[in-house]
C-alpha cells in the first residue's frame, strides 16, 4: 500500500517561486520550504482522492510543506480560494469582542444542526478558538482558527482561515487539518501569511466608493462564518496510512461525511463497506 500511495504522490507536479493565480487578481510567492500544487492537479486531490464535492470555486491551488505529500498521515495543506463578495470595510476590527462572537457562533451553529440533520447530516459542535482572531490593519490580514467536532468524530478538526483583503473580495488561505495539527500550522503561519500579491486595480487601497461594491460582510461576519456558503471550509475526520476520511461544509454549513477509496472504485456500498473493514483489520495488525 505504501508502494501504491507513493506511486500516486508521484503523479503531481510541483511549483515553486512565483506563481500567476489564473483569476487574474495577483499572485503568491511559495516560501521556503514550502511548495505549490496547481488548481487543476489540487481539484484532483480535493475531489478525487479526498472526496469533497465539486464546485466553481473549490481551489486556486494547494500549498504544502516540501517534505509532506498530499497523502502524507501527518501534516497539513492550505487550500487557496478567492471569493469576490465585495470591499470587506474593517471599521469593526478594534471593537469586536471575540468571547461574545464565539458564544453567538456555537448559538447559530446549534440552531443551524437541526436543519443539517433534517437533511441527513452530521451535527457539528465549535469547541471554541483554537487561535484567537487577530486583524493586522495595516495589511490587511485577518487569520484565526476554531476547533470543531463533526458528528461522534474521535478526532477534532482544525479549521485554520487565513483572509488577505482586496478590492473587490479576499483572499482565503485555509489550513486543511487535524486539531493536532495545530503546532504545526502555527509554527509556519509566518512563513505564509505575506506570501500574497494583489495585482494593480485589486489591492485594498484601491477601493473607489463610486464604483465599487461593498461587501455585506465586515470583519467579525468574516470570522462569524457568514460565507461559508461561498468558500469551501474543508475538515479531516480521521487520518489512516491507507485511507483519507475528508468533509465539506456546504449549503447552511451543512456537512456530510465522504469517504473513498484510494486503490480501487466501488460499485456498491456492501463493497465499499467489505473493503474498509479490511483495511481496518490490517491497520490493527500493523
Amino acid at each position: 500500500m505504501k508502494q501504491k500511495i507513493d506511486s500516486i504522490e508521484q503523479t503531481f507536479h510541483y511549483e515553486k517561486g512565483v506563481i500567476t493565480l489564473k483569476n487574474g487578481i495577483g499572485s503568491i510567492r511559495v516560501p521556503k520550504g514550502f511548495k505549490y500544487l496547481n488548481p487543476e492537479q489540487a481539484e484532483k486531490v480535493l475531489v478525487d482522492l479526498w472526496g469533497n464535492p465539486k464546485s466553481e470555486n473549490i481551489t486556486l491551488g494547494l500549498l504544502l510543506p516540501e517534505n509532506q505529500g498530499v497523502l502524507s498521515q501527518k501534516g497539513y495543506v492550505f487550500n487557496i480560494q478567492y471569493d469576490e463578495i465585495g470591499y470587506v470595510e474593517d471599521k469593526d476590527a478594534d471593537d469586536i469582542d471575540y468571547d461574545e462572537l464565539l458564544t453567538q457562533i456555537k448559538e447559530d451553529t446549534k440552531t443551524e444542526n437541526s436543519e443539517r440533520t433534517k437533511e441527513g447530516y452530521e451535527a457539528i459542535t465549535i469547541v471554541g478558538w483554537a487561535a484567537t482572531p487577530f486583524y493586522d490593519k495595516e495589511k490587511k490580514i485577518l487569520h484565526w482558527a476554531k476547533e470543531i467536532k463533526f458528528g461522534k468524530a474521535s478526532e477534532n478538526t482544525l479549521n485554520y482561515n487565513i483572509r488577505i483583503l482586496g478590492r473587490k473580495g479576499v483572499l482565503v488561505l485555509n489550513a486543511i487539518a487535524g486539531a493536532s495539527e495545530l503546532p504545526l500550522v502555527q509554527r509556519d503561519l509566518s512563513k505564509v501569511i505575506d506570501i500574497v500579491s494583489f495585482n494593480k486595480g485589486y489591492t485594498y487601497d484601491e477601493f473607489d466608493s463610486s464604483i465599487d461594491t461593498v461587501a455585506a460582510w465586515t470583519i467579525g461576519g468574516l470570522v462569524a462564518g457568514k460565507i461559508l456558503t461561498k468558500v469551501g471550509v474543508f475538515a479531516i475526520l480521521a487520518k489512516f496510512g491507507k485511507i483519507i476520511f475528508l468533509a465539506i461544509i456546504g449549503f447552511f454549513g451543512a456537512f456530510k461525511n465522504k469517504i473513498m477509496n484510494l486503490f480501487s472504485k466501488k460499485s456498491t456500498d456492501e463493497e465499499i463497506a467489505t473493503e474498509h473493514n479490511e483495511i481496518e483489520s490490517t491497520s490493527e495488525e500493523l
